[in-house]
C-alpha cells in the first residue's frame, strides 16, 4: 500500500521554545504508526537540526524544510540550497506550496529546477498543486491542475515519479468561508492519479502518495482520508495543536 502522510506545515509561526513543546506534546501521545504511515514536520529553517533530533527518537516522524532554493550553491544571499538540507539529512521538502507561488512568484518552470536540485540531492519533493476560486468558478480547475503537472513534473522519468508525493490545495477554499467537500477532494485526487496514468502508467500512478491540503482538522480528517485516492493530508493551522494533529496523524488510513 502507498504511504499514508500526515504532514505538518507550520509555516512562519512559533518560536523555538514553542516548537519542541509541540513537538514533545505529539511525541508523548505514543501513536502507534503503521508500516505505511508517515507524520511529517515541515518546519521554519532554523527549527530543522533541532526538530529533527526529536523525530528521529520516534517511529515514522520525519523533519522536512518548507522550501529550498532552486540553485545548488553561489550568491544567493537569503536562500537555502537542497545541497545543504542534504548535508543535514533532511529527506522531504516542500515544492510548489500555493503561498510560494502566489507570493513570490514562483512559476512551474522554477518549479522544475528546485524539483531537479530536490533530486539530485537524494531529497523527496513533495509538490504542491491546487487552483484559485476564479479558476474553480470557471468549472476548470481539471485543466489547471493538469498544466501544473505536465510544466513541473513530466520531465521526470518513472523511476523519478514512483513513490512520488504531490499534495492538492484548494486555494478556493483555504480561509475563504468556503468549503470543499470529501466528495470534491475525491474526484481532484482522482483526476491528478488519472492524469499520471496517462503519462507513466496506472501501476506508477497508483504509487503516488496524493496528500489533501484544503483545511484538515481532526473533526474532518477521518472522512476525507477515507476516500480511495485521498492518502493523506497536508496540514496548516491544526498541525500547530498538538491534540488536533494527534488526531489527524490517528485519521491516517492502514
Amino acid at each position: 500500500m502507498r504511504k499514508q502522510i500526515a504532514a505538518a506545515n507550520w509555516k512562519m509561526n512559533l518560536t523555538l521554545a514553542q516548537g519542541e513543546e509541540l513537538m514533545n506534546e505529539i511525541v508523548q501521545a505514543n501513536i502507534n504508526m503503521e508500516k505505511n504511515q508517515e507524520a511529517i514536520f515541515a518546519v521554519p529553517f532554523p527549527y530543522l537540526i533541532t526538530n529533527k533530533s526529536i523525530t528521529d527518537k520516534a517511529k515514522n516522524f520525519i523533519t522536512a524544510a518548507q522550501n529550498c532554493a532552486s540553485e545548488n550553491s553561489g550568491a544567493y544571499t537569503g536562500e537555502v540550497s537542497c545541497q545543504m538540507l542534504q548535508s543535514i539529512n533532511i529527506k522531504y521538502v516542500l515544492i510548489g506550496h500555493s503561498e510560494r507561488r502566489e507570493y513570490y512568484n514562483e512559476t512551474n518552470q522554477v518549479l522544475v529546477k528546485k524539483i531537479n536540485q530536490a533530486l539530485q540531492n537524494n531529497l523527496k519533493p513533495i509538490f504542491c498543486c491546487g487552483e484559485p476560486l476564479l479558476v474553480r468558478q470557471a468549472e476548470t480547475q481539471n485543466a489547471h491542475i493538469e498544466m501544473q503537472l505536465q510544466e513541473s513534473l513530466f520531465h521526470l522519468s518513472t523511476e523519478q515519479i514512483k513513490d512520488f508525493v504531490i499534495a492538492y490545495e484548494p486555494i478556493w477554499a483555504i480561509g475563504t468561508g468556503l468549503t470543499a467537500s470529501s466528495a470534491q477532494a475525491q474526484n481532484m485526487h482522482a483526476h491528478i492519479r488519472n492524469v499520471l496514468a496517462n503519462k507513466y502508467g496506472q501501476e506508477i500512478a497508483n504509487s503516488v502518495s496524493i496528500l489533501y491540503g484544503g483545511s484538515v482538522k481532526a473533526a474532518n480528517a477521518v472522512e476525507i482520508f477515507s476516500q480511495p485516492d485521498v492518502d493523506g493530508g497536508l496540514v496548516g493551522g491544526a498541525s500547530l495543536v498538538a491534540n488536533e494533529f494527534v488526531e489527524i496523524i490517528k485519521s491516517l488510513k492502514k
